[in-house]
């Protein structure tokens, strides 16, 4: 109807039931508006959820100019060791930790207690780079520049020299909330391990003498600041070279230590099931007189993680805390996908043994390759991971893994 116009009159007449008459509405008609009301519901829900990413504040606004020139508590802000202040560290490693927009700081920010790089040698120089693939390398991004540096800036700062100190002491760690926390640097190896381990050794020097690694003394570890463990490429038989000092662990197999979880925790532990289902150590479980003679005592090289400088014949007892930390294995490739949202007990089943096996060595037990997506699956892995004991959180979504409560993310695909 054009603007302006006027609206015509209702003339007609209606009888008075015809005016008052009310139809029921029909099944159909009813099962519509239930539909539509039910989305209506879940969409608040959704809307609800988002609610903590605009509405949470944590801003602290008590005196915000405490401690700042010319307020109160002028100069009293600031004390040596409070680079990580108000930092609670987490069992999680920040893999790839290269790629963040601030290598190292970031994951320190959230609290992660490992951080790792891969690290490359080329023949025209003795400098190590650090990056995924050759690709990404640059020659400004060094193991040294990305990581050594750094970590001892930062534990100059954490460890001052004033009249209160006592030198003789424990080093502190990086973070100021928990200083005998140790911080794990996972250097993986990508190149030839032979190659690169006299020289991952020597860039580590400026962080050994002063007293900030920890070390293996011939008869017991000693816990530092920073605790290197070698992986990829890394060989075991140069990290167990020395019987009397070694600072350099190494990144044991974690699908080679499975031991019956009831050994370790038999109020939990499920219903046995024979070890013919392929949840025995393989290398334990294999006898010597199968293996071809020409390559029992071969040692290889190069093998990838948990595998090299290792013989073929070589035990799963080797390993121990004298000469590993991490124990650690493809989630995917060991565990599987957990279909239907959950792992089955056979799943179940090899995860408790394989950490079992780590914790009845001293090891560290961590899962990489463990599904990113959906975020719901993701945070239940997470979740069962945690309660069965691993010791650290292969993480990429750092922010995520510093929540403390992962179930509150209530819709599975966001």
């Amino acid at each position: 109807m054009p603007f302006g116009a006027r609206r015509k009159r209702d003339t007609r007449e209606y009888s008075n039931d015809e005016a008052y008459s009310f139809s029921p509405p029909t099944s159909e008609k009813r099962a519509e508006v239930m539909k539509r009301s039910s989305g209506i519901v879940h969409l608040m829900n959704v809307l609800i959820g988002f609610g903590p990413l605009f509405w949470d504040d944590d801003t602290d606004t008590f005196l915000p100019q405490w401690g700042q020139p010319g307020h109160l508590g002028e100069g009293l802000a600031r004390y040596p060791t409070d680079f990580t202040r108000d930092v609670l560290p987490i069992p999680c490693h920040s893999h790839n930790d290269y790629w963040r927009r601030v290598p190292l700081f970031e994951a320190l920010h959230y609290g992660c207690t490992g951080v790792e790089a891969d690290v490359w040698m080329f023949d025209r120089n003795d400098e190590l780079f650090v990056g995924h693939d050759k690709s990404s390398l640059s020659p400004n991004r060094t193991f040294q520049n990305l990581y050594v540096h750094p970590l001892v800036e930062i534990l100059d700062k954490q460890n001052p020299s004033t009249e209160f100190v006592d030198t003789n002491a424990m080093k502190n760690g990086v973070f100021d909330e928990e200083p005998e926390r140790t911080l794990v640097l996972l250097v993986d190896f990508k190149t030839s391990g032979r190659e690169l381990f006299p020289h991952v050794q020597d860039q580590l020097s400026v962080l050994r003498s002063k007293g900030y690694l920890t070390y293996f003394n011939g008869s017991a570890t000693v816990v530092g600041p920073v605790t290197v463990v070698g992986t990829g490429n890394t060989p075991f038989d140069l990290i167990t070279g020395n019987d009397t000092y070694r600072d350099v662990f190494f990144d044991a197999p974690l699908e080679s230590l499975w031991v019956h979880p009831a050994q370790q925790a038999p109020a939990t532990a499920p219903k046995r099931e024979s070890l013919d289902d392929g949840l025995a150590p393989k290398r334990s479980s294999m006898p010597l007189h199968s293996l071809n003679p020409k390559t029992l005592h071969t040692k290889r090289s190069d093998a990838g993680q948990g595998s090299s400088g290792l013989f073929t014949a070589t035990s799963s007892s080797a390993f121990d805390s004298s000469n590993s930390y991490y124990a650690s294995v493809s989630f995917m490739s060991t565990i599987g996908y957990p279909w239907r949202g959950r792992l089955s007990a056979k799943q179940m089943l090899r995860l408790r043994g394989q950490i079992a096996g780590a914790k009845s060595r001293g090891l560290k037990a961590r899962y990489w390759d463990t599904p990113n997506w959906p975020i719901g699956l993701r945070n239940h892995v997470w979740d069962i991971l945690v309660k069965e004991g691993v010791d650290y959180l292969n993480v990429d979504d750092l922010k995520a893994a510093a929540k403390k409560d992962w179930k509150t993310h209530k819709h599975p695909f966001w």
